[in-house]
């Protein structure tokens, strides 16, 4: 599969191109043209050696891209304290994905990539399927189902979804391995936030976002950003009961080449690895409270997606009435009674006459 969404600016265009070819991939390119096209040479990107199978016409308008690829389920369960039995690893190179022509949505600007492992020797798929789920928009706005994020017409988002997976432990902890690939001048960082308030996204955990934003060497600018809240869901229809526990481990370098990753290396060239810097973190969905994903089988994670500055939570209309109430009444009290106080001395001192 591979999928190219495609937003137009008075100056600029935004290209997002998500494949499952190899391993699953978004490319996110952005030139200062209007008329930018995304090229394809079909015979090469399905060989061994996809490198320049993909471009962008005119490449001079090209200004900035870059590239998020998940590469790796982890499974693994905590027989106590101080030990974990990890599983097999799921390699998402070696799934087989469904046509996303099933899926496909041009209204709601939806698609939806469902795979399983080629080979499946612990059945534990037998009756599930792992998925990413796309979403473009074309305004801002917030989500309204958990955890409601927020995101402009910048942005895309996906949501990375395990259904109907039979766990191979008990109290199983699912980890998410994303890598991403930089140019030269760039670099990524991990910011972490304390969210003002948690009316969005009600949970029982420390309501926070993170952000994996690719800043500029130059001037630290926001160049492209990942963006997610540390809770996950158990639930297609998420309520405050169905969360689930999300950790993020720290950004490393990662000194491995991607495996099977031919959208990549089609729009890249040889050169990652070298020329252009691979990084990598883990997202972990668990928790010691509850067995959520055992009882239900199900486990959604969404983040956002896009160029520029990620998205910042504002004090909603509701929070500011709140606090217009909380910290109004006392000042209109001191007010009114200074008023009071002040008018009943004068008139006090206003009923004797002047000592003659």
């Amino acid at each position: 599969n591979l999928l190219h969404v495609r937003a137009v600016g008075p100056s600029d265009t935004l290209h997002y191109v998500w494949s499952s070819i190899g391993t699953p991939t978004v490319l996110l390119v952005v030139t200062e043209s209007t008329s930018s096209a995304l090229c394809i040479n079909w015979t090469q990107l399905l060989s061994p050696t996809p490198a320049g199978a993909i471009w962008i016409n005119p490449a001079s308008s090209v200004v900035y891209s870059t590239a998020i690829v998940f590469t790796k389920v982890f499974e693994y369960s905590k027989a106590n304290v101080l030990e974990e039995v990890f599983y097999p690893t799921y390699d998402l190179s070696d799934f087989s994905w469904d046509s996303i022509n099933r899926t496909l949505n041009h209204t709601t600007l939806t698609a939806e990539f469902v795979g399983v492992p080629a080979a499946d020797p612990s059945s534990s798929f037998s009756n599930g399927s792992l998925a990413f789920r796309v979403t473009a928009y074309e305004t801002s706005g917030r989500d309204q189902t958990l955890p409601s994020l927020l995101h402009t017409a910048n942005s895309s988002k996906v949501e990375f979804v395990l259904a109907g997976v039979a766990p191979r432990g008990n109290s199983s902890w699912f980890t998410l391995e994303v890598a991403t690939v930089e140019e030269v001048g760039a670099a990524r960082r991990l910011h972490s936030s304390r969210s003002i308030d948690d009316e969005y996204t009600p949970t029982i955990f420390e309501a926070s976002m993170l952000s994996l934003v690719a800043e500029s060497q130059n001037d630290s600018s926001a160049l492209s950003f990942l963006q997610w809240k540390a809770t996950a869901y158990g639930s297609q229809t998420p309520k405050r009961e169905d969360s689930i526990q999300c950790q993020s481990s720290s950004l490393q370098a990662a000194n491995w080449t991607l495996p099977g990753s031919s959208l990549v290396r089609a729009y890249f060239g040889e050169g990652v690895g070298s020329t252009y810097t691979i990084s990598a973190m883990n997202i972990s969905f668990g928790g010691e409270d509850g067995n959520i994903y055992e009882e239900k089988r199900y486990l959604s994670w969404s983040a956002l997606l896009g160029f520029g500055q990620p998205p910042r939570d504002t004090f909603s209309p509701l929070v500011i009435s709140i606090m217009a109430v909380a910290l109004g009444t006392p000042m209109a009290l001191l007010l009114v009674g200074s008023c009071v106080v002040l008018f009943a001395q004068r008139k006090r001192y206003t009923e004797y006459e002047p000592i003659n």
